[in-house]
């Protein structure tokens, strides 16, 4: 058998703030969470706030229109009216000592011939603390990935700006080591030392030639040591073409355009090296 309080037992049972409304939005019922809520927020006297109009007070609290109060005042009265079933909103209420959010639902009172209604206010200040917690992780991650973009960008800039000037230095030693010394080095060779002095001036026209020698593995270093022509023969050099095909292209002889491969190898210092000046020309970056 049923005791007949078994339905005032559970929802006393029940950790939401419960009460009950007639028609005209006065309690007729409230829970014991309800009641000790009120007692713990300084409340006194009528604890059970029985026949207090929960609509009067929350439309005298309202400042506004757009407040929470009158909000939730027109969605109590809509589920009162039957224009809508259900009413659900989120609101802060703190107390003196701590931030506190609740969640407040109304729903039709389930009793045949009457309009009465059902409030829950359920305490959700450790979820929405949860949310914005999250919501300032969120925003701190994207703070600092933007930064990052930032700092990944002006290293990228930092970097070209220091290939850039590298391969300026690189020119410039390249281009005086060509124009203002190994012609010198040249002439020294061919103006007839004797063994000493000429071995000597080869050992010096090697090591220029080393120190420049990874400088000539770019491709746009040759644009600082070959002629125009002889750019235009080194390209199609790379591009696998024989030397009739170039001398056709360019219309001049086939010893013309064999000169110019000669030339192109003792500047790039392929000269008896056995290395094929193709594969060269395609190594460079």
């Amino acid at each position: 058998m049923v005791p007949e309080n078994i339905y005032k037992v559970a929802l006393n049972s029940l950790s939401a703030h419960v009460a009950i409304l007639d028609e005209d939005g006065v309690i007729i019922e409230t829970n014991w969470a309800w009641r000790e809520f009120g007692q713990k927020n300084g409340l006194t006297g009528n604890l059970e706030s029985i026949g207090l109009n929960y609509l009067s007070i929350c439309e005298d609290s309202s400042k506004n229109p757009n407040d929470e109060s009158s909000i939730i005042a027109q969605g109590i009265r809509k589920v009162i009216s039957g224009d809508i079933k259900e009413f659900f909103i989120n609101y802060p209420c703190d107390s003196p000592s701590e931030k506190r959010w609740f969640a407040l639902r109304v729903v039709r009172f389930r009793e045949p011939g009457t309009r009465k209604v059902i409030l829950t206010h359920e305490n959700i200040t450790p979820l929405i603390v949860a949310q914005q917690s999250l919501a300032e992780s969120e925003n701190l991650l994207r703070e600092q990935s933007e930064k990052l973009q930032e700092n990944n960008i002006a290293l990228k800039v930092l970097l070209k700006h220091r290939e850039d000037d590298q391969e300026q230095l690189e020119d410039t030693i390249l281009g005086n080591v060509r124009q203002l010394i190994l012609p010198y080095v040249e002439k020294l060779m061919d103006s007839g030392l004797d063994g000493r002095r000429k071995t000597m001036v080869e050992i010096i026209d090697e090591r220029l030639k080393e120190i420049i020698s990874p400088y000539l593995n770019r491709l746009s270093a040759l644009n600082k040591i070959l002629t125009p022509n002889e750019i235009q023969v080194a390209s199609m050099v790379r591009e696998g073409r024989t030397s009739k095909e170039i001398a056709d292209v360019l219309m001049v002889s086939v010893s013309a355009i064999d000169f110019h491969r000669k030339s192109i190898r003792k500047k790039l210092d392929l000269t008896g090296s056995g290395n094929n000046l193709r594969s060269y020309l395609l190594n460079l970056q």
